[in-house]
């Protein structure tokens, strides 16, 4: 992996505000989950962090294989992340009941840091790509 891809990659994401986490449960059943915040820690791990729903921490704790998705559809501009997640901390906790909530459906309770080691940054767009490392 190439840390300055990885570096444009968090910047994009930084840019855009949002960045799209791929997981799966161990049967191989995808789960897609979106997250604002992408932040680079070292030349190959970034941590992502989300209100994610239980499905995708129901995922990672079978199958800790990743893939994040950075892309700005305007440009077709985009990287595709793709690792392991080494950590997953609860960082806030809900408190509190509202009744106006009571009836609709379950939201996420927790939110959730993955700490992910990334093992290829990849291009992602409409455009004909390869999926080698750029």
């Amino acid at each position: 992996m190439k840390p300055e891809s990885l570096n444009t990659a968090v910047e994009l994401a930084e840019k855009l505000k949002h960045v799209f986490v791929a997981t799966a449960d161990p049967s191989g059943m995808p789960h897609v989950a979106a997250a604002a915040k992408l932040n680079q820690m070292s030349k190959d791990h970034v941590t992502v962090t989300a209100w994610f729903c239980p499905g995708t921490i129901a995922n990672l704790n079978k199958n800790r294989r990743i893939s994040m998705v950075v892309w700005d559809a305007p440009s077709d501009k985009g990287y595709q992340l793709l690792g392991e997640v080494e950590k997953v901390e609860e960082i806030a906790m809900m408190n509190g009941y509202s009744p106006e909530t009571d009836k609709l459906p379950p939201i996420p309770q927790v939110e959730n840091r993955l700490l992910v080691r990334v093992d290829k940054v990849i291009v992602f767009s409409h455009a004909p790509h390869s999926d080698l490392e750029e």
